[in-house]
């Protein structure tokens, strides 16, 4: 007998990037630059970061910001990582699994992969559990170690449904206004790990949008 459950689940699985696709088609983004404009590239990949909770326009945006580039989405090994892993495949991205707690190896190793190949690396630096808006501090070392500039989309939704999550996960309304205000972040080096530390926070506190 077929397991109902699974059904319902690979089901929603396969609606998902449809779902993703029809909502963020309806949004009314407007786009701007806190700074200088998005780097050409040249021969380098770029980091692009949006917190956890802003992540249904986020990685359909990448996607809108680099249409010549391939993207690859870093993904939890979670079972919710993995149904967005199966939705994000669906739409064309390449899948990097993986975060700070489980398999940071291959992940480190597959983001310099694709930096390495001018591509685009998308990641939710404050995820998969937190801190809520704090920068994982192996993202930036990352950035760094590939001279790759982070670009970090400040993202609001003018109407959405706030979820009662640790990342105050939001879900825009149809046709809500959005606007997004680009960063573009370059990781200097530090003489010691302390002043990394208190560059990387003093980032975190001046991206928090709350």
């Amino acid at each position: 007998m077929p397991n109902v459950n699974q059904i319902l689940l690979d089901s929603g699985t396969r609606l998902l990037p449809h779902v993703l696709k029809l909502l963020f088609a309806t949004l009314k983004i407007d786009i701007g630059h806190a700074g200088e404009p998005l780097p050409d590239g040249g021969g380098r990949g770029v980091m692009f970061a949006f917190w956890h909770g802003k992540m249904i326009a986020g990685w359909l945006l990448a996607r809108r910001l680099f249409p010549e580039r391939e993207i690859a989405a870093v993904v939890s090994l979670s079972e919710d990582g993995q149904i967005l892993s199966d939705a994000l495949d669906r739409l064309g991205f390449r899948l990097i699994r993986g975060s700070s707690s489980r398999g940071k190896e291959v992940v480190r190793r597959n983001i310099g992969v694709a930096l390495t190949s001018r591509g685009v690396v998308a990641v939710t630096p404050d995820g998969p559990r937190g801190p809520h808006h704090r920068f994982k501090y192996g993202t930036l070392r990352l950035a760094a170690l590939h001279q790759a500039p982070l670009v970090f989309a400040d993202i609001r939704y003018e109407k959405a449904r706030n979820l009662k999550s640790w990342d105050k996960f939001e879900i825009p309304l149809p046709f809500s206004r959005v606007k997004v205000t680009l960063h573009v972040v370059r990781v200097p080096e530090f003489p010691s790990e302390e002043e990394f530390r208190a560059w990387a926070d003093k980032l975190s506190d001046g991206l928090d949008d709350e």
